[in-house]
């Protein structure tokens, strides 16, 4: 197999694709067997970039690849449900600084425990061995970006 043909790139991109789906829709499941019904996926990567402190509608954006007016929707709607709220940015007068609720803390732990658990199915059908090497693997590809939905 040659890596550098047109089919083996795609083949490996699909593959990728296609397992990083499924890896999203086992921890999407599970953040709803965990009780929290009114959340998707992107909220999920809204949370990781929040939870380090916080961050600005702004930053949300360029994190997450879409515009400040989507960003702000976004955030409106975690708001309203409760994940997040808003208030003085400590640095910056001008902006806003969204942070975590309690309640979105509590769905970023049940994501955590629904990744561990889809985690532990690949783990079961690779082997610990083979997944420990896949996921070193993975990290050294993925290199520091941030990690963005795949709209």
């Amino acid at each position: 197999m040659d890596p550098s043909t047109n089919e083996d790139g795609v083949g490996l991109a699909f593959a990728l694709m296609a397992s990083a789906a499924r890896m999203v829709e086992r921890i999407d499941d599970g953040v709803a067997r965990r009780g929290f019904t009114d959340v998707r996926p992107t909220h999920g990567f809204a949370f990781a970039f929040l939870a380090a402190g916080g961050g600005t509608i702004t930053g949300l954006a360029a994190h997450l690849g879409m515009t400040k007016q989507a960003a702000a929707q976004l955030v409106d709607e975690m708001e309203t449900k409760g994940y997040v709220r808003r208030g003085p940015h400590p640095r910056d007068a001008r902006a806003r600084l969204v942070e975590l609720t309690d309640a979105g803390r509590a769905c970023m732990r049940a994501a955590e425990e629904a990744a561990a658990e889809a985690a532990g199915a690949w783990s079961g059908a690779l082997g610990a061995d083979r997944m420990v090497r896949l996921r070193r693997d993975l990290e050294h590809m993925a290199g520091d970006g941030p990690l963005r939905p795949m709209w």
